[in-house]
């Protein structure tokens, strides 16, 4: 069924039910003081030893644009499970808060808040469900990159996973992600014309299926793309293929078009990459890269390396589009202070420090992390405080930052990882201090709550 117009992806009725069930309830009971909620991950995945933030740009937009249109507010009414004085309220609808946050392209660990909303408890409210949508998928793809980044520091990796990503706002913003976190580029056309990001793409087996003879494919293709001429050559016999590219090099060579390299789509990578790599070398051509590509991730070019495998790019789609080993975060938007008194949440397993926070980072003499602090707000700890305001009063208090500088950000701070935290396999992530005054807080908290269980564990 296709969305109606009148209901965009920016619409505030693109959330769950209960947001809206609880503004009718906080509306009837003037529960409007001021509220802090704070975005965290709770434990990091198994497979997982840091996570680099993204999305904070989208989650900005979305709220600073935020209103109830026409629309959305007669879809209410009809609707019959609000009241019209509360959606007459509605109307009039806009943020009035405060945003900190984690920049984009930080490292970050279990617990440490990469998001913090002051604002009337309505408002904070609203944004929960959309927050979440934004900043865990493009957080999971980031970081899904940034493995793939490290994994391949000197390869050329596109992002190739529009088709199999989990719609077309996510096929989208996974371009936006993997360029943040180091790719160089994306197939997904619009990803240049919204946010800049340089496109690639080659050509599909279908092209040269739709011909008689795979060397009249290739000649086609590279008379129609003579500034990028990259054959796809695994359509039938990847070897046969590399010496027709061979011969059509030296036929094109007189028109001053140049073979930029060929792509291998399946089969034994390492070993159909070192076969065309001897074949287009015997036949004068070493200036022809190989650029590979299906079901590629971390975990096959780790062991591509190892055999040192004389590929010179990937493509990398479904693995990181759908963050396949990780397909989700265990993270929350929750609660952390209403009417100036710290909250906590204690259901078993899902403990939450209450107030609202710091992180404060301390590095090693090369750079390197040692040590996370996760403090309260307005303590001060050694190393250097990760959350900044990037919005006071609704209004956003920066310029926009380009996605260059997001880059570069993430490449410095994947330069910052200990060994141990840039490692693929499962292994324990940084843990992270918990500072005495937050450790007050807690224990402040726990003694002021009546309905707290009778045991608590402050310190856990």
């Amino acid at each position: 069924m296709n969305t109606p117009p009148e209901y965009p992806l920016a619409s505030p009725l693109l959330t769950d039910l209960y947001q809206l069930t609880m503004l009718q309830g906080y509306f009837n009971h003037k529960l409007q003081a001021q509220a802090v909620f704070e975005f965290f991950v709770r434990q990091l995945p198994p497979c997982r030893r840091f996570l680099l933030a993204a999305g904070l740009q989208q989650v900005l937009d979305y709220i600073q644009n935020l209103r109830f249109s026409a629309a959305d507010l007669r879809w209410l009414r009809a609707s019959g499970r609000f009241s019209g004085e509360f959606i007459d309220a509605l109307a009039a609808w806009s943020f009035t808060g405060d945003v900190y946050a984690m920049a984009e392209g930080t490292v970050f660990f279990a617990n440490e808040p990469i998001l913090r909303v002051v604002a009337p408890l309505p408002q904070a409210q609203l944004l929960e469900s959309r927050i979440i949508n934004i900043l865990q998928y493009q957080t999971l793809v980031a970081s899904k990159a940034a493995r793939v980044v490290l994994a391949a520091p000197d390869k050329l990796l596109i992002d190739f996973g529009l088709r199999r990503a989990h719609g077309a706002e996510a096929g989208l913003y996974a371009a936006r992600a993997s360029y943040l976190a180091g790719f160089a580029g994306s197939s997904t056309v619009l990803a240049e014309p919204v946010f800049g990001i340089p496109v690639y793409g080659t050509m599909a087996h279908s092209f040269v299926q739709a011909h008689t003879r795979e060397l009249d494919a290739f000649r086609h293709f590279a008379q129609t793309q003579a500034d990028n001429v990259v054959l796809l050559i695994d359509t039938y016999d990847t070897a046969a293929a590399a010496r027709k590219v061979v011969t059509l090099a030296e036929e094109l060579r007189p028109r001053g078009i140049q073979i930029r390299a060929v792509r291998i789509d399946s089969g034994n990578l390492a070993e159909e990459a070192a076969r065309v790599r001897a074949i287009l070398d015997a036949g004068g051509l070493a200036e022809i890269k190989i650029f590979s590509s299906g079901n590629v991730d971390e975990y096959l070019i780790d062991r591509l390396q190892a055999v040192r495998a004389p590929i010179d790019g990937y493509g990398v789609g479904t693995h990181m589009d759908t963050s396949s080993d990780a397909p989700y975060l265990d993270c929350a938007y929750k609660l952390q202070e209403y009417a100036g008194t710290p909250r906590r949440k204690y259901s078993p397993g899902k403990l939450t420090w209450p107030g609202r926070k710091q992180v404060f980072r301390r590095y090693d003499d090369r750079g390197e992390i040692v040590a996370d602090c996760l403090t309260v707000d307005g303590d001060t700890q050694p190393g250097t405080p990760l959350l900044t305001q990037y919005m006071a009063g609704g209004r956003p208090l920066r310029a926009c930052e380009s996605l260059a500088t997001l880059r570069t950000r993430a490449q410095c701070q994947l330069a910052t990882l200990p060994a141990n935290l840039r490692s693929r396999s499962p292994g324990a992530s940084l843990t992270v201090d918990i500072a005495p005054a937050l450790r007050t807080v807690a224990r402040q908290t726990d003694a002021s709550c009546a309905d707290r269980p009778a045991r608590i564990v402050a310190d856990t």
